[in-house]
């Protein structure tokens, strides 16, 4: 009998170490219960170790002693586990969802606040553009009354009318299209992949320069074979202008014709 006590004794000690530790780590008292509960059953396990044997039986009320044992020990495992806190994924669900509601309402604010944001820096971007747009289709008005420069033809004057309005549009879609990131003109833009610019109205005529526009395998610049093996000039831009936009894009770009900036010379390929 002692040695039954002593070793409910160390169960106890067990189980209340355990739940401690559980304790300090924020576990669940349901868990923490539990792992009392299997550290007394462990130590009444051990006690029955201990026990004094059984006398001698036969076959039969040996094999029904065994059998009453396991259901006993089933009926009592079974019914004291009732007892304990059960797992309802239910209200488990409604838990973790009470803890999560505020972490979500916070990033849905968030993804809000980033949604104007973004939204207000692409209004800006645009307002920016069409000041930008109007700034140019003014500048090349004042442009077209300048005189020309040395060795310039004389371009159409662009003060008003259908030949102003073509004129604007060609340099809109010049920047619209950012043809500026291949080529230099007026001495902007450009990163070497495309010719500059300034004097292609000499050397090519406004349908040339709009059949190049469309189809840029039609000519290539002299001295730019490894560009034009290469496809670097895309031939997207008829899609996504049209004719008409195509048509103010190069009448637009064969008005400069300043002999003074040494535009290559190009080659028919078609």
């Amino acid at each position: 009998m002692w040695n039954l006590f002593k070793k409910l004794a160390v169960g106890f000690v067990i189980g209340g170490g355990l739940v401690a530790i559980a304790n300090s780590q924020e576990v669940p008292f349901s868990f923490q219960l539990l792992f009392f509960i299997v550290s007394l059953i462990g130590a009444m396990m051990f006690a029955l170790l201990d026990a004094q044997t059984l006398n001698t039986m036969s076959g039969g009320k040996s094999f029904l002693v065994v059998t009453v044992f396991w259901v006993f020990l089933i009926t009592v495992c079974v019914a004291g586990a009732s007892f304990l806190p059960q797992f309802e994924p239910d209200d488990e669900k409604a838990k973790i969802g009470k803890l999560l509601e505020k972490e979500r309402k916070q990033s849905a604010q968030g993804k809000t606040e980033e949604l104007i944001a973004r939204a207000k820096a692409l209004d800006q971007q645009v307002k920016a553009l069409e000041d930008r747009l109007k700034g140019i289709g003014g500048g090349q008005a004042v442009a077209t009354t300048q005189a020309p420069t040395a060795g310039e033809k004389p371009a159409a004057a662009g003060g008003g009318g259908a030949s102003g309005d073509i004129m604007k549009v060609g340099e809109e879609q010049w920047q619209l299209q950012e043809c500026y990131n291949c080529h230099k003109l007026r001495g902007e833009g450009g990163k070497k992949r495309g010719p500059e610019l300034d004097n292609i109205g000499t050397l090519l005529t406004v349908e040339e320069i709009q059949q190049k526009i469309a189809d840029p395998k039609s000519m290539m610049a002299e001295g730019y074979d490894k560009e034009f093996q290469k496809g670097i000039m895309p031939d997207k831009f008829k899609d996504l202008m049209d004719p008409k936009e195509l048509l103010a894009l190069a009448t637009w770009l064969g008005s400069f014709k300043n002999t003074a900036v040494n535009t290559p010379k190009p080659i028919k390929k078609k």
